[in-house]
């Protein structure tokens, strides 16, 4: 049986934030106000890192939404970036493409990991109901090192039109060290796989 939780917690409306955010970012990006996309991009950021500290340090904060929630907001925030940074000229094709693609597989994966871990009978409510929480997921460390260096990115790319380093070979490098991370992080997902779902079992 799955556990019954609140999913109305802190950590979880910082997510969800964070979801709302990422239309508005895009749209200050083709419009070109890297100003205040910078802004916004920090707010952004700070939401990640109060959800991920209210949730460590209260037990009550804590639940297997956010534990997919979290990535999962991680994940529209920055292939919504990444699609319009590409738009804007500032992050080449092949790399969005790349983690797009990575990205993709890994929200499939949650999907059908809340498929199969569901009681029967499977009903589309009780598939959607975020009260029932019947796994958590615990993301790989390179898979970590990749979400920081892709946020990385993200605000180097905002910044350089800003600051005028639009053409610097570092940002190339990032490009490449990102694509390195990228292909790591998809290969531990694969290589790991169930290590990285944990089953809840009812009271």
């Amino acid at each position: 049986m799955p556990q019954y939780e609140n999913p109305w917690t802190i950590p979880n409306m910082l997510s969800m934030t964070r979801i709302g955010l990422a239309p508005v970012l895009g749209y200050l990006i083709i419009e070109e106000d890297f100003n205040i996309a910078l802004g916004v991009f920090a707010l952004a950021g700070l939401t990640d890192l109060l959800d991920g500290f209210i949730a460590r340090n209260w037990a009550s904060q804590k639940s297997a939404l956010g534990s997919a929630l979290d990535p999962l907001a991680d994940k529209i925030l920055i292939s919504v970036l990444y699609v319009s940074l590409t738009y804007a000229d500032l992050i080449p094709v092949p790399l969005t493409f790349m983690i797009i693609s990575r990205d993709i597989m890994l929200i499939a994966a949650v999907f059908y990991v809340r498929y199969r871990t569901l009681p029967t009978p499977r009903t589309l409510s009780k598939y959607f109901n975020p009260c029932y929480a019947t796994a958590r997921l615990k993301p790989t460390f390179i898979s970590k090192v990749n979400t920081a260096v892709q946020l990385i990115l993200v605000a180097a790319s905002l910044a350089a039109p800003v600051f005028n380093y639009a053409d610097s070979i570092y940002l190339q490098v990032l490009w490449c060290f990102t694509a390195f991370t990228t292909a790591a992080s998809a290969y531990s997902y694969y290589h790991y796989g169930r290590k990285t779902v944990q089953v809840i079992k009812g009271r």
